[in-house]
């Protein structure tokens, strides 16, 4: 997933979640000016505002040759062309473009975590998983970071170890699942890792209350055959979804119906 910009930092790039399956989020934060300086006839926008703005609009390419105008010795200037070579899913040109932002700034937490993201579309998953790492040694209390590990983790199969990576980013966070200003670059997982996501995005948002939303992903998770309606009754983490009419209903379309009296109980199969 990738940010997209945010007031009042003219969006500053947000992770977020959409009703399908989790992508890698790229991170980045963004400049312009505010209003009062847009409206002085004394302004003059700098590259790199310019480039904001056309990145706002999804004008990615132009916004690239705005900020090759930019002063080349930053960081972030090379962490926006990434981000924008990428929206364009130009991920070889986004993955120099953190290079060099890195190499100007190696502690450039935002640019390691984006380099994640690259290697997530790569479906390098491994690569993906000891960048995200790398980057929370700089920055260990980003959500959005953990929450990406958590997918790389799930992404290698290692589900214990992503919802333990998802729990931590609830922890931070607690609507970091609810975000909704996202682009989504490219699916780089199989049926089955998505299923897999599905099932633990579908954890987490019991975690944080996000009830519907979760029986949404459950939905999906049981389409992409990663689980089964005895799965799901079986696990303590979903238990409370038994009384919710929504999730009975989804139960029943599996051939699995719970007693209303005693939504424990499968009382047909």
């Amino acid at each position: 997933m990738l940010h997209l910009y945010r007031a009042p930092r003219i969006l500053g790039w947000l992770a977020a979640i959409t009703a399908t399956v989790q992508i890698p989020l790229v991170e980045g934060q963004l400049q312009s000016a505010t209003p009062q300086a847009v409206t002085s006839p004394q302004f003059k926008a700098t590259p790199e505002q310019v480039g904001d703005s056309l990145m706002a609009h999804q004008r990615y390419q132009a916004a690239i040759e705005a900020y090759k105008n930019a002063p080349q010795d930053s960081s972030e200037i090379w962490n926006k062309m990434g981000i924008a070579y990428q929206l364009m899913l130009n991920v070889d040109d986004a993955a120099r473009s953190y290079q060099k932002a890195l190499k100007l700034d190696p502690k450039n937490s935002v640019a390691i975590n984006n380099m994640g993201s690259v290697y997530m579309a790569k479906k390098e998953f491994g690569k993906a998983e000891r960048a995200y790492r790398e980057a929370l040694k700089l920055d260990p209390k980003s959500a959005l970071i953990h929450k990406n590990l958590g997918t790389a983790q799930l992404s290698e199969k290692k589900y214990k170890k992503g919802w333990e990576s998802y729990q931590e980013a609830l922890r931070l966070d607690p609507a970091i699942f609810e975000h909704s200003t996202s682009v989504r670059v490219e699916n780089p997982a199989s049926i089955q890792d998505r299923g897999a996501m599905n099932y633990y995005m579908a954890k987490s948002c019991v975690k944080a209350g996000m009830v519907a939303r979760a029986i949404d992903y459950l939905r999906m998770a049981l389409n992409e055959g990663f689980t089964t309606p005895k799965k799901i009754l079986a696990d303590a983490e979903l238990a409370s979804l038994k009384t919710v009419p929504a999730f009975q209903q989804l139960m029943a379309s599996q051939g699995v119906y719970l007693s209303q009296e005693n939504p424990a109980a499968v009382v047909r199969q």
